[in-house]
């Protein structure tokens, strides 16, 4: 979807200032804001893909003023209460009222090490080849979904160059919504500035995207 995440190629944000020597976590609370996020991921109730596109759905103005975090949190309450775990009252309170859903597993601390160093593999099997081949030009496609995308609006309706054939993935733009895996193609697709921000762009600048195989056409 076009939303507040969505802001490359946008003018008036100012520049990317990287933080020197910036700590992992700034506040205490943004240790427990990963945990909790994490810990309930782990239920099973939810894809990363839905709450990606949970947090996209946050209103641009509160999106903006929040940091990294918080829009963690407020992402993670939606899908709490989405999915049975708890209520609004009781994610306001702070204090369980009455029984929820019951997760499909538990998150314990004594796991946590083993769950992080597996992390979450979305490469899959599929029974079809590669339509696309690298050093190929072609196109990705105009399209403005209300529902989740991974690519970005920069780069549509825009020519590129095959640069590499990554394997299938998980597609997420149906992950997202509770309509299965379906897992597509991946291409690593080159684009130049000037395809991009037209008349003006710097002419030794190239983007790579990462697009699966219904985002492209052939030229």
């Amino acid at each position: 979807m076009n939303g507040p995440h969505d802001l490359g190629g946008q003018m008036g944000f100012g520049p990317v200032a990287p933080e020197k020597d910036e700590p992992c976590f700034h506040a205490e609370w943004e240790k427990r804001a990963l945990g909790v996020t994490l810990s309930c991921g782990a239920f099973g109730a939810w894809t990363i893909d839905e709450s990606r596109h949970v947090r996209e759905n946050i209103p641009p103005a509160d999106y903006l003023a929040a940091s990294y975090y918080e829009i963690w949190i407020r992402g993670v309450e939606v899908l709490l209460e989405r999915h049975g775990f708890a209520t609004r009252a009781e994610l306001q309170s702070g204090h369980a009222q009455q029984g929820g859903a019951a997760p499909k597993r538990v998150l314990k601390a004594e796991m946590v090490p083993a769950a992080l160093a597996k992390g979450g593999p979305y490469d899959r099997p599929i029974g079809t080849t590669p339509l696309f081949a690298v050093g190929e030009v072609v196109k990705t496609k105009n399209f403005n979904p209300a529902t989740h995308t991974r690519l970005p609006r920069y780069a549509r309706a825009k020519m590129g160059v095959v640069e590499a054939v990554q394997g299938a993935f998980v597609f997420p733009d149906d992950s997202a919504h509770g309509r299965g895996e379906n897992p597509q193609w991946l291409y690593t697709v080159v684009l130049d500035g000037g395809e991009i921000w037209g008349e003006g762009a710097d002419p030794s600048l190239t983007v790579s995207i990462d697009a699966w195989e219904s985002y492209l056409e052939r030229l």
